[in-house]
């Protein structure tokens, strides 16, 4: 019984040596993200129609210290790092590696060359255009946020739009309840003063006053803002593919400040409009992706 064994054993055996002379498949572009995370696959997914090359993904728990290893490892030419985690380990590489970086709110300050990447964050001046183009009743507009956020994101504004720095939650709710002129205010993504208590306060404000809210998410419109301007992921995805393939044949991306989204997705909330008599033109609501409720 053990003599007919022999020959599948040395047939596997032979099998194994084989095996391990083959290499692994490389990859030209490592992403480092959290793949679980819906904005992530939204992103990736718009990586993966531009970048006609092989790709990998790694978690940044999985390249921790090891990037330049593991870059090594899969004969990778480029690395998309999306999150600051990701982007932490991937500044961490050779400058002569291209690092693209996506997933920030706003942008990180980044000294390495050789590096370029896109933020999160709505400008003010595309909701100033908006309500300019199509809801022209909403003049008046107030920024709330701390300076650090206005100077990133409000900085072009001009009247008649107001802006309001604050310091934490408590002054963003103070601020917020003398807003009682304003025909809309507009929040910034800052969450060292937007806490959910604040948030609440700013409902109740709004609703008391009939004075919209205009938000930086979904969530915000489900909850009653007025309208928000989203970043399109999978549209940042494939400017970031158009981005490493260029990358990917002169070897560099060079290096410049973070670049803002270029396409966004309006999010509605009809109910509002109406308790707050806010007339909504059938364009506006054509161009929602979508509308609440």
């Amino acid at each position: 019984m053990r003599m007919r064994h022999v020959p599948s054993i040395i047939f596997y055996a032979l099998l194994s040596i084989l095996l391990a002379g083959v290499p692994c498949l490389a990859a030209d572009v490592l992403i480092i993200a959290d793949a679980q995370l819906k904005p992530v696959m939204e992103a990736t997914q718009g990586i993966r129609k531009t970048l006609r090359t092989s790709t990998r993904t790694y978690s940044p728990g999985e390249v921790k210290g090891a990037l330049a290893t593991v870059m090594l490892r899969e004969n990778a030419r480029l690395v998309i790092a999306l999150g600051r985690e990701a982007l932490a380990e991937a500044l961490t590489l050779s400058p002569t590696i291209p690092v693209i970086f996506g997933m920030v709110v706003t942008p990180p300050p980044v000294s390495r060359p050789n590096t370029a990447g896109f933020y999160m964050a709505t400008p003010s001046s595309e909701y100033t255009e908006l309500l300019k183009n199509h809801l022209p009743a909403l003049k008046r507009v107030s920024i709330v946020a701390s300076n650090a956020f206005l100077n990133i994101l409000a900085s072009d504004v001009s009247a008649p739009v107001n802006a309001h720095s604050v310091k934490n939650a408590a002054e963003f709710v103070s601020t917020i309840k003398r807003m009682t002129t304003s025909d809309a205010i507009l929040l910034l993504p800052d969450s060292s003063v937007m806490t959910s208590t604040a948030m609440e306060e700013a409902y109740l404000f709004s609703f008391r006053q009939r004075i919209p809210l205009l938000g930086i998410s979904e969530r915000h419109v489900k909850e009653g803002a007025l309208l928000a301007l989203v970043v399109d992921m999978v549209n940042v995805g494939k400017v970031m593919g158009e981005y490493a393939t260029r990358a990917l044949k002169s070897g560099s991306v060079g290096q410049s400040p973070a670049a803002p989204p270029r396409k966004f997705e309006l999010y509605l909330n009809l109910d509002t409009a109406r308790k707050m008599r806010i007339s909504i033109p059938d364009e506006v609501t054509r161009m929602a992706r979508k509308t609440y409720p």
